[in-house]
């Protein structure tokens, strides 16, 4: 009986600490203030910088509209094209020095700008170098979709592309199936290009804090890698029920060996 009594308390042990806490598979929890009380967050997104490998979307426009024909795209006839593919072949890739390279007007340097300042800086040199201010030059110039890639513990990995103008973390983490109740949302890493190089990031979405950080937007060819929970590795289950499963069929099989080792 001791024996059993030793071996159900180190079972219980192992339960107790191969379980996954509720407060551990929850996102947007107040960690500085009481639960009820209201919180005003301030959403950190500085303008986006345009980086080596970004593709651009760019738009002119005028009263005359054949007269910049040549700098717009031409409508594909290939009806299956996704709205990635024609961005691909159709916007302007920013080269490794940084630059992009378009009719008429040659290459342009556009590192480090925003898309409003690359707007600004075509306008200019188009009325500099092609037109008149009477041609009433618009120009509209966008990130090809925010393309970003999720991998580790999350319900669909891979590389996705959402075409809008800006997406929060938990955008990201959404449209790439969700975290699982293995995930940790504790220590999420983002890995994120830099002119001189990448560097890793280290977010908690489990905490409301994350609003106010300055990675809460992800930016175009960020990676996201959730780690997984040690409880994973362990084999153990990822709920309540079935760790108590798990100690009861372990707890059985141990006694029934006993019963018959006894018996011999």
């Amino acid at each position: 009986m001791k024996t059993l009594r030793g071996l159900f308390l180190l079972l219980l042990a192992v339960f107790s600490v191969s379980c996954i806490p509720h407060k551990d598979t929850l996102y947007f929890v107040n960690k500085s203030m009481a639960l009820d009380s209201l919180q005003v967050v301030k959403e950190m997104q500085k303008p986006y910088r345009v980086q080596i490998n970004d593709i651009l979307t760019i738009r002119v426009k005028a009263l005359d509209q054949d007269n910049v024909r040549i700098l717009n795209p031409i409508d594909s006839p290939n009806l299956n094209m996704t709205s990635g593919e024609k961005s691909y072949y159709d916007g302007f890739t920013v080269d490794a020095h940084g630059n992009i390279r378009m009719p008429t007007l040659g290459t342009i340097n556009v590192l480090g700008y925003t898309t409003e300042e690359i707007e600004k800086l075509l306008e200019t040199k188009l009325l500099s170098e092609q037109f008149k201010a009477t041609a009433n030059i618009f120009v509209t110039v966008k990130l090809a979709g925010m393309r970003f890639t999720v991998m580790g513990e999350v319900g669909s990995p891979g590389t996705k592309t959402l075409f809008q103008e800006q997406v929060n973390i938990f955008e990201a983490i959404a449209n790439s199936g969700e975290i699982p109740v293995t995930g940790n949302k504790k220590e999420v890493l983002i890995v994120r290009q830099y002119p001189q190089g990448q560097k890793v990031h280290h977010i908690d979405l489990n905490d409301t804090a994350v609003m106010q950080s300055p990675f809460y937007y992800i930016q175009p060819n960020d990676i996201i890698y959730v780690k997984p929970l040690r409880q994973k590795t362990w084999g153990t289950g990822e709920t309540f029920m079935q760790n108590v499963a798990t100690v009861a069929t372990l707890l059985s099989l141990v006694t029934t060996s006993i019963l018959l080792f006894n018996r011999l």
